[in-house]
């Protein structure tokens, strides 16, 4: 195992420019940053990684880290048995992006933190999200200090050692395959309105007509792009069914939970699957790609809502995510702050009436002449032999 260099008792992270990798310093578990040696000492030992991938304003991961992480009994089975790698995402995107693909693929979905255990070359053989410390009754769903032991059991038996390799290089194949790049810029043509009409067909199958949105059950996630292409679709098809299908995500995610009414912007999810409990985490991705669905559904519909919540939203971004210093945050987790007293959400933008495709007169939303950019319509701003998901993940 390797000493922390501080000789304080902290792991390597200690020496971490992250944040969110330096809170996990003092934790009992040896953790280490993602370089050649830890790789190294993986190889030399012939243990598996175990890599937990997170970020700092993820619930979950706080969650798993106080459960487990922070158990000395839970930290003592992973440095036994595992060279243990805690990843940031935003600081490692790229992977991040390759694990999430391999979890995409063998468990139909991903998210924070990412579990996964790996070769002693990082290929993946069993991956999973938030693990439970104990296995929650009336589900196969191991707890993780025990899916530790398992794990660790099987890579040590030289008959399930061998299929746990192969697993690892067929994962490592099927994700290199889904990641491979499809053409070039130059290569690219528009979509065929055939492919549109593909997408929109496989968009109002999933559609949630009972509560808005897409797909059943819980938790529910808002999907601007299905809106955008809908309301596309919309413009060129005689059936008003992409419309009404668009119209009741956005009703939808405006009138519920997932939006701040108070303070405007958009939560990541809502942790049920009628809109009515937010996930309280605001991403600037999320916050510049809602708000354009809802500009292109103001363009198509004439509803004044959608226009008042692109503005609410941008209000919101100006105020909570930009830095005095310039740049923008990534996120905010706090409660937003509602507008002062007596303000009005349009003091700093102008509304003037634009030409619209439908042939109702329309708005658009013109940001602040102090960050010159300006809203228009098209706007974009198991078990040890494979896989498990607890259901939370953030």
């Amino acid at each position: 195992m390797t000493e922390s260099s501080s000789g304080d008792g902290r792991n390597r992270l200690a020496e971490a420019a992250s944040p969110y990798l330096e809170q996990h310093a003092d934790n009992p578990v040896d953790w280490q940053p993602w370089d050649e040696d830890a790789l190294a000492e993986a190889r030399e030992r012939d243990v598996p990684i175990f890599l937990s991938v997170g970020y700092s304003a993820c619930h979950w991961c706080h969650v798993m880290a106080e459960e487990s992480f922070e158990d000395p009994d839970v930290a003592e089975t992973i440095n036994e048995n595992f060279v243990p790698i805690k990843v940031d995402r935003e600081e490692r995107p790229d992977l991040d992006r390759v694990y999430q693909t391999v979890c995409q693929l063998v468990a139909g979905g991903g998210g924070w933190p990412l579990s996964a255990f790996l070769t002693p070359e990082g290929k993946p053989f069993y991956v999973g999200t938030y693990f439970p410390p104990e296995s929650p009754p009336g589900r196969n769903v191991p707890g993780f200090e025990q899916l530790c032991r398992q794990i660790a059991d099987s890579w040590a038996d030289p008959e399930e050692r061998p299929e746990m390799e192969t697993r690892a290089e067929q994962w490592t194949a099927a994700a290199q395959d889904r990641m491979a790049p499809t053409g070039t810029p130059e290569d690219s043509e528009p979509p065929s309105s055939e492919i549109l009409d593909d997408a929109a067909a496989a968009a109002i199958r999933g559609a949630d007509r009972q509560h808005g949105g897409f797909g059943q059950g819980r938790p529910k996630f808002p999907q601007p792009g299905r809106v955008e292409l809908l309301l596309r679709v919309a413009t060129l098809a005689d059936d008003t069914e992409p419309l009404t299908v668009a119209e009741n995500a956005l009703n939808a995610m405006a009138s519920g939970g997932l939006y701040d009414h108070l303070g405007g912007g958009f939560n990541r999810y809502c942790v049920d699957e009628d809109w009515t409990v937010p996930h309280f985490e605001k991403m600037a991705y999320d916050n510049a790609t809602i708000p354009a669905a809802f500009l292109a559904g103001y363009r198509a519909t004439g509803r004044d809502r959608y226009a008042d919540v692109v503005e609410e939203s941008l209000d919101f971004a100006e105020r909570e995510l930009s830095h005095p210093d310039g740049g923008s945050s990534a996120r905010s987790t706090r409660g937003a702050t509602p507008p002062p007293p007596g303000s009005t959400r349009t003091n700093k933008r102008s509304v003037r009436r634009a030409p619209s495709t439908s042939g109702r007169p329309q708005r658009s939303v013109r940001c602040s002449t102090s960050r010159r950019r300006r809203c228009s319509a098209g706007a974009t701003a198991s078990s040890p032999g494979g896989t498990s998901r607890a259901g939370r993940a953030c």
